[in-house]
């Protein structure tokens, strides 16, 4: 990592996601001891605490092809402008959610940050789904499915503007891994993001080793760095059952570590997210622990 002291940044938000809970997420990360795990690979922790959600039982979800647009835009500006801060401040932000549409703020901050310094930013996505449908292609009218769209440029003008410039990140310098579970209408829009897209049938024949590889490539050509999100459904429900929106046959335990532990080998991740816990539906807190440990390796956590 570029530096040796991080931020954690809890925004515990659910409006995106059509099941309710992933807004505990950030409760039980700290539960699964963060702070402990992280100090102990030697790095100064600040956690800057939560920032200020609105809850279904308060709003209106308006749009239903863009349901709660209003309130989760003025969380991922209130996001963005934290995860501004905290480079500014020489610090890692680690972003812990909530649904995935938060990662809208983090890569906004992020990248308005580098692009103030006329730096480009790569991307890493670690998901089951393609997070890239719009309000035309979604059949839900859930953000948490539009992120990954909006960061590359395709999606509501409100959204994929977040950062003062469109796209947040190039396609050429992104890459989604772990794809098994993509709605027909959204993958056009995946194609025409021009990200690297690696499916789970990818990672069987190819090997992670491989598929990492090239994602980290397209992520460190002509950057200053990456930004690393990860949604814990990414990973096989047996390792990670605590998730809105599980699917079979994802990756392992180890083939998630191996992705953690390459990119830290890059020294260049920039700053990192974890999204998708959801506490109801986890077993002793298993997920949010996994999620912990995935962190550490990728702050350099080694076994030897």
């Amino acid at each position: 990592m570029p530096a040796r002291k991080v931020t954690f940044i809890g925004v515990p938000l659910d409006l995106g996601a059509g099941r309710r809970g992933v807004d505990m997420g950030p409760s039980a990360f700290r539960v699964a001891d963060m702070h402990g795990k992280v100090r102990e690979l030697g790095y100064e922790i600040e956690d800057a605490g939560d920032v200020d959600v609105q809850i279904a039982e308060t709003r209106s979800p308006g749009d239903p092809r863009l349901k709660y647009l209003r309130e989760i835009k003025e969380t991922c500006e209130a996001l963005r402008d934290r995860v501004q801060s905290v480079l500014e401040g020489g610090r890692v932000p680690v972003v812990l959610g909530g649904d995935h549409s938060i990662a809208m703020g983090t890569v906004a901050g992020l990248s308005r940050f580098h692009r103030d310094r006329k730096q480009k930013v790569g991307l890493v996505w670690i998901d089951a789904h393609g997070d890239a449908n719009t309000a035309e292609t979604s059949p839900t009218g859930n953000i948490h499915g539009m992120p990954l769209a909006v960061v590359l440029g395709i999606g509501a003008p409100g959204l994929v503007n977040l950062s003062g410039a469109c796209p947040m990140v190039d396609g050429s310098r992104a890459a989604v891994v772990g794809l098994r579970d993509v709605d027909p209408a959204e993958r056009p829009n995946i194609k025409a993001t021009g990200v690297g897209a690696f499916t789970m049938r990818d990672v069987d024949e190819r090997g992670m080793r491989a598929v990492m590889e090239e994602a980290i490539k397209r992520a460190t050509h002509g950057t200053a760095g990456l930004h690393v999100s990860v949604d814990l459904d990414a990973l096989d429900p047996d390792y990670a059952p605590g998730v809105g929106t599980p699917s079979p046959g994802g990756l392992s335990y180890r083939e998630a570590h191996l992705a953690m532990e390459m990119l830290a080998d890059t020294g260049r991740v920039l700053s990192a997210e974890l999204v998708e816990v959801n506490p109801i539906l986890d077993r002793q807190n298993a997920t949010a622990r996994l999620g912990v440990e995935l962190l550490a390796s990728l702050l350099g956590k080694k076994i030897l």
